[in-house]
């Protein structure tokens, strides 16, 4: 039977007549006290034990939490260096178009005044 701390407090032990206290019922209420003295002990125990868990958890949480974050920064990083190279590739290759379009169109007109002459 676990006891509670009011309940303790609330306790009397049997007295007898002339000698004090009832030896047997004394001891008794010393047993239950030391049962649920006991009880809570082992359930801090228990509590203890989990919150090292919880605690080796969070550290473990936190670390993958921080290669996450790593990572996301890499990868966005990455993304913006690989659309950076493809934005100037793109530029290059649209200049190039357009000198080479120039280009033909000069020979068109030349080609245009050989012929007309």
């Amino acid at each position: 039977m676990a006891l509670t701390p009011v309940e303790i407090r609330h306790l009397t032990p049997h007295r007898t007549t002339f000698r004090g206290y009832n030896v047997a019922a004394t001891d008794t209420l010393l047993e239950e006290i030391a049962a649920s003295f006991e009880d809570v002990w082992r359930e801090r125990a228990d509590l203890a034990d989990k919150v090292e868990q919880l605690e080796t958890d969070l550290v473990r949480y936190r670390e993958l939490e921080t290669l996450l974050r790593t990572t996301l920064v890499s990868a966005e990083q990455a993304s913006a260096h690989t659309r950076d190279q493809a934005r100037r590739e793109a530029e290059l290759i649209l200049s190039e178009a357009h000198a080479e379009a120039r280009e033909i169109q000069r020979r068109a007109l030349a080609e245009n005044d050989r012929l007309e002459q």
